[in-house]
This record gives structure tokens, sequence and C-alpha cells, in this order.
């Protein structure tokens, strides 16, 4: 089955990154939230970040016309039964996720496939809600995904051969690179990168050092582009407690239990980047 068109699932930060990965390669987009309110931030989002690619110079402004044209949004799931393809970039829940796969269901011919771009939640367990379980599976793109250049493909118990196949090949057209990986909690990135987040957290919650001395630590003793608590803010405080308390959860070993200073953080509303405040301050610029 070839992929032209498209619905993207949640119109935040990562939906909207996605969305513009997929247009750039002439691909047909939709993409899709609750609320109008929500897909027209979205939508504006978009906007404003090519227009940053403009004035930098990296495109031209019959490029981001192009782009845009490619992109239109939506509330309704309904509007997936005319795609090709589906990806859900939503807050990492569960249920939610289930929800809009169970519904997705109804609307989607039988042979479009449904991805999660899931950081940490299990694809078997996911895939249990609908009647095509050998056509889900998940694709982890990486913030942001117009720039980093990995996806996980994470095949859970009932994936088909077929459906890894496709995903992979589209990945291909995206430009990117895969790697193949089992299903299981944060796969390979986050189950890292998470629990270093973690630990940091307990560094500075120890008064081992400030938040600028442990990332500069870890960018000049360990190359690090960026350092663990400054990547914490960028992924989203939140995202990160949410994804350690998963671990925990399926894992039931202490070295998983997320450090209360990050909990107390994210009960704050720091929640990092997209808040203004997380371990470090930033302006509305960075949001």
């Amino acid at each position: 089955m070839e992929i032209k068109k498209i619905m993207v699932v949640g119109a935040g930060i990562m939906g909207q990154g996605i969305s513009l990965v997929f247009a750039r390669k002439g691909l047909s987009v939709i993409i899709q939230d609750i609320a109008d309110e929500q897909v027209k931030k979205g939508l504006q989002d978009i906007e404003k970040n090519l227009d940053k690619e403009i004035n930098k110079g990296d495109i031209s402004l019959k490029e981001k016309e192009l782009i845009l044209k490619g992109i239109t949004g939506t509330t309704e799931l309904k509007e997936a039964k005319n795609v090709d393809f589906v990806i859900e970039a939503v807050t990492e829940d569960i249920k939610i996720k289930k929800e809009i796969f169970r519904n997705l269901d109804k609307f989607c011919p039988p042979d479009v496939i449904f991805a999660s771009n899931t950081s940490s939640l299990s694809i078997t367990e996911i895939a249990q809600v609908v009647s095509r379980k050998d056509k889900v599976i998940g694709m982890h793109f990486f913030n942001p995904p117009t720039k980093m250049e990995l996806i996980e493909i994470v095949c859970g118990k009932d994936t088909a051969k077929q459906t890894f196949q496709t995903v992979k090949r589209l990945s291909e057209i995206l430009g990117k690179k895969i790697v193949k990986v089992k299903d299981s909690p944060g796969f390979i990135v986050n189950r890292l990168l998470i629990q270093m987040i973690n630990e940091s957290c307990f560094l500075l919650q120890d008064g081992v050092a400030n938040p600028e001395e442990i990332d500069l630590a870890m960018q000049l003793g360990a190359r690090h582009p960026l350092g663990p608590l400054g990547l914490a803010d960028l992924i989203g405080l939140d995202v990160c407690l949410s994804i350690m308390e998963t671990f925990y959860q399926k894992f039931q070993d202490s070295k998983y239990k997320p450090c209360p200073l990050l909990k107390e953080m994210v009960e704050k509303g720091k929640k990092g980047r997209k808040t203004g405040e997380g371990f470090f301050k930033y302006g509305t610029d960075c949001r």
C-alpha cells in the first residue's frame, strides 16, 4: 500500500514536528486534536517555525507555502477514513491512547496502519483495543522531529512483519535512520536517558552540585551536546516523570523510583521550556 495521506493525532509540539517531517516530503497531512483552539495553535506554531527557517535562510517563502499547503487541521477523528496511515502523538497516558485507537478502528479501512509515537508505553497493550492488532506499531520520533535523525520502530507481540517493513520504508523516505526495538518500557533511548535525568535530579536534591554545574560536567566530561537537566526541560519534566513512573510500575525495581524533586517540580507547574521554567528559566520565544 502506497502512503500518500497521513493523519497525525495531537497538535502539540511532537505532533507539529511530525506533521512537518511528513509535509516536507510532499505527503498530505491532517493534524487532529480535540478542540478548535488547539488545532489552530498547532497550525500557527508550524507556520512560526517555518518563518524562523526563512529568517535563517534555510528555506524560501515558496517552500514554506508548499509545505503549509500540504497540512490541514481538524477536530474530527472520522476524517481518518480517507487516510493511508495514522500516527498518534498525544500525552503519555495509555487510557487516552487506547481510546483514540479504539475510535480510529471504527473509521479507518482495515489495511491502515496505526502507529504510536509513545516514548515508553507498551505497543502490545495499546493494540489490544483494535481489530487490527497486526497493524499496530511504535514509531517513536525524537524532539525536535525535524532535526533528530532517529526513529525507534517498536514491534509489539502481534505486529506483522509487513507492518514493520512498511513503516521502515516510510521512515527511510523521511530521511531518518531506524532501530528496530522489542516492545519493552522506554525502548532503547529513554530506558537509558530518563534514568540519567532522574539521577541528575538526585544529584541536585542531595546538594552535590547546582544545575549549571551538573549540566556542564556532562557536556564537557561526557561530550553531551546538552546537559541532562537542560534536556529534561526540553523534553518536559512531566513527560520525564511519566516515563519514570511507567518504569517503576512495570519493572517493580527501586532503581526506577522517580526522584522526589522531579515530582515536586511537576506539581508546582515547573515543567520545563513549555511552561517557561524548569531547572532553568526561559523566555517566551523558547516555548
